[in-house]
Order: structure tokens, then C-alpha cells, then sequence
């Protein structure tokens, strides 16, 4: 549970990442572009999730917004807090199982398709799988 932000004199930030996989067994990575906070970075699509909205509402925003894809099925998968020095980011991971369409870049970010093993090799310059944008 992400602590109030009172407590840490830092804003929370609550982000929620989608892991997309195809039927290769493969998931879907997307590169921070320029100008955003971790530039460069690779990442699992994602993004912020507004106050009073829910968890999968913003998943489903998110990712139809970033790859054009709509969501029908998603499990939580891991949440987890991180600490930096000007905000907390909570990050809520979610298994997309089932969804319509075909990813694409629609806000112009470099995707790639990568085997698990390469991500858990630290391949592929997913330096920071975890959704934020």
C-alpha cells in the first residue's frame, strides 16, 4: 500500500503498466521518448492513472491512448513502490491476457517484441520496464 504523501513531503505518482504478450510468447516494450522523465528507457506501455479512477479503467486508457489496442481481459500481476528523490511512484503491473487489436506506436515511440528470457538477461535496453507516461 503506497504510503500518503504527507508522510514523505514527496507526491505520489500511481502508474499502471500493461505486460502484452503475443501468441510467440513474446511481450511488447515501448522506448520513453525524448523529453520524458528516464528518456530512452524501455518500458512496459503504461501510464498514469488518474485520481478516482481505477486501476483497470486506466490501464484500458492507457493502452488503447498508447497502442491503440483495447483491453478484455487483464490480471494483476505485482505492485511495487519506488523511491525518488522528488516523488514516489507506485507502479501496478498487469498481465493483459486478452485484447483487440494490433499495437502500434500512436504516440510515435519505438515498440519492440522481445522473448521474456531477453528481459530477464537485462537484453533488449529494458532498463526500465514499469510504465509512467
Amino acid at each position: 500500500m503506497p504510503r500518503a504523501p504527507e508522510l514523505t513531503g514527496r507526491p505520489l505518482i500511481v502508474v499502471v503498466a500493461g505486460i502484452v504478450h503475443d501468441a510467440g510468447g513474446r511481450v511488447l516494450i515501448a522506448q520513453r521518448r525524448p523529453g520524458q522523465h528516464g528518456a530512452g528507457f524501455w518500458e512496459f506501455p503504461g501510464g498514469k492513472r488518474a485520481p478516482g479512477e481505477t486501476a483497470t479503467a486506466a490501464l484500458g486508457r492507457e493502452l488503447d491512448e498508447e497502442l491503440g489496442i483495447h483491453v478484455e481481459a487483464a490480471e494483476s500481476f505485482l505492485a511495487l513502490e519506488h523511491d525518488n528523490p522528488d516523488r514516489r511512484v507506485a507502479l501496478e503491473f498487469f498481465l493483459v491476457t486478452r485484447f483487440r487489436g494490433e499495437p502500434v506506436a500512436r504516440e510515435g515511440q519505438p515498440l519492440r517484441w522481445v522473448p521474456v528470457a531477453e528481459l530477464a538477461a537485462g537484453g533488449g535496453g529494458a532498463g526500465g520496464a514499469a510504465g509512467g507516461g
